[in-house]
């Protein structure tokens, strides 16, 4: 699953969205209706830093 903040999840969610509008929902309404959506599945939550380097500088990493 993508993770927010990511392309794939921007895709998903103006899906969503355009889903939500044609079926007569406001604009704005449709939009937090597709946040709100996709932040409900499990497998969207950030899991961290993929790599070493994502974790910071070696010197201020917590251990």
């Amino acid at each position: 699953m993508p993770e927010p903040g990511s392309k794939k999840y921007d895709v998903r969610r103006a899906r969503t969205r355009k889903d939500e509008e044609n079926r007569g929902v406001s604009d704005q309404d449709a939009n937090r209706e597709a946040n709100a959506t996709l932040q409900e599945d499990e497998g969207l939550r950030s899991k961290g830093p993929k790599t070493e380097r994502g974790r910071g500088p070696k010197g201020e990493r917590g251990r």
